[in-house]
């Protein structure tokens, strides 16, 4: 209830989104491989910003 107005973090954002391409790519790969692969592609670069933003936090 008290985290109802809680913005999300910059990582939680990228981590949602990161999620979401994943998710994207896996029902693309069933239908238009091509596409699937870009999704990964992105999904890929998203994960290595969640990588610099957890260094910058020291986790």
């Amino acid at each position: 209830m008290f985290g109802l107005f809680k913005k999300k973090s910059e990582l939680e954002v990228l981590q949602d989104k990161h999620r979401e391409l994943l998710k994207k790519a896996f029902e693309m790969s069933k239908v238009n491989r091509q596409e699937s692969d870009r999704l990964m592609a992105q999904a890929e670069e998203i994960a290595k910003k969640i990588e610099i933003a957890r260094k910058g936090q020291g986790i």
